[in-house]
């Protein structure tokens, strides 16, 4: 079988993967904004310490960081998603071209080949 095959078999343990993947992200999400939510509560609007403070910033920070990890994963995890419903998974949605299987096993969300994700990734940081 070559690296662009995909079998029934494979594409049915992707789907799952990818269910699992998008149950994790809403998990962490939803833990992180619990977490901030008991941080304002035990602040109570009361005076902190600087200590505290540094903490709280600490933590919401990484709170943040986690959101925007997670919420910028489930867009591509739905799409990939609904290309296994529209028989294309596997295939980028930018060319068509048929996306390796070894980086559809490590990233399973991908719906770009790793040449266009490059490219995209460029034009992002050039604001293109």
């Amino acid at each position: 079988m070559s690296d662009t095959e995909l079998d029934p078999a494979f594409i049915a343990r992707q789907k799952e993967r990818l269910l699992e993947l998008r149950r994790q992200l809403i998990a962490v999400g939803n833990a992180a904004g619990r977490d901030e939510q008991a941080w304002q509560g035990a602040a109570g609007g009361e005076p902190q310490d600087e200590g505290d403070d540094g903490d709280r910033l600490a933590q919401q920070a990484n709170d943040e960081a986690v959101l925007a990890h997670s919420e910028g994963r489930l867009p591509a995890i739905d799409r990939a998603l609904e290309k296994i419903a529209e028989g294309t998974y596997g295939l980028s949605d930018e060319s068509d071209e048929p996306i390796p299987r070894a980086r559809l096993e490590a990233v399973p969300e991908t719906i770009y080949t790793i040449d266009e994700s490059e490219a995209r990734e460029r034009n992002a940081r050039r604001g293109l």
